[in-house]
């Protein structure tokens, strides 16, 4: 039976893919060097925007953008190129990969900025490091070098925070509600593509928060503001607030 063809709309995609029988896909430092050349210059190569990356011993994250129907042709070239290098070097032949990668679209920003903490936190869950910086092979310690690595140059992060780096350091430490995840990651399977530029109205949001002078109800408007749909970051924006902030009100007044 034919494999199903994949949507491809622009947008933002989680990707995730694994070596077969969770085998080790990086086994030497560069290996991993040699995945994240092939990431940029197919990301040049394709006019792929990489926002996020982690590279695990036996599988990857990436949190990318496409403008044009071409995910599959960047994939397709990224895991066959990178699976030839390795089974050469490794003097192996078959199947590296353990299927077609999986791709998540994102529906929306509280699902962008949820899923920017969680890929760079993998090492942390996963008992590596203890702090996210000292884990060489994510983008995280990339935005803090003084040259940044071109393939990172346009992503969210830097094109939001690059001249603060304490925000940067607070936004991807902050806390991630897997439960909201997982909500998030079905919700992007049930997307319809006629709703995939719908955006939230900042101004919309704005009028929101007018007039709103005591505290308590200022709380409770970012709780009603988030349950509508509008990001943590964007709800910090309009009130001049960190993100984190408005992350533990949401939490308190729930």
């Amino acid at each position: 039976m034919a494999r199903r063809p994949r949507i491809e709309l622009p947008g933002y995609y989680h990707i995730v893919n694994r070596g077969v029988n969770k085998m080790h896909i990086f086994r030497k430092m560069d290996d991993y060097e040699y995945f994240e050349e092939l990431i940029c210059f197919y990301a040049k190569s394709y006019g792929v925007i990489i926002h996020n990356y982690c590279l695990m011993s036996n599988h990857y994250h990436l949190l990318i953008e496409i403008t044009q129907e071409n995910l599959s042709k960047f994939m397709r070239q990224l895991n066959m190129n990178y699976a030839i290098y390795f089974n050469k070097k490794y003097k192996r032949v078959g199947h590296l990969w353990q299927g077609r990668f999986k791709s998540w679209y994102v529906t929306d920003e509280a699902y962008l900025y949820t899923l920017m903490c969680y890929i760079e936190q993998n090492p942390l869950k996963a008992r590596m490091v203890q702090r996210l910086e000292d884990y060489p092979y994510s983008s995280y310690h990339c935005f803090f070098e003084d040259v940044i690595p071109e393939c990172l140059q346009r992503s969210w992060i830097l094109k939001n925070h690059q001249e603060d780096k304490e925000a940067i350091k607070e936004m991807l430490n902050s806390s991630i509600d897997s439960t909201l995840l997982q909500e998030l990651k079905m919700a992007s399977n049930l997307i319809e593509a006629s709703n995939s530029n719908k955006k939230p109205d900042i101004t919309k949001l704005k009028k929101m928060f007018e007039n709103i002078e005591e505290k308590d109800t200022r709380n409770k408007k970012i709780v009603q503001a988030y349950d509508k749909g509008y990001s943590q970051y964007m709800i910090a924006k309009v009130l001049g607030l960190n993100q984190a902030t408005v992350q533990r009100i949401i939490k308190r007044n729930r």
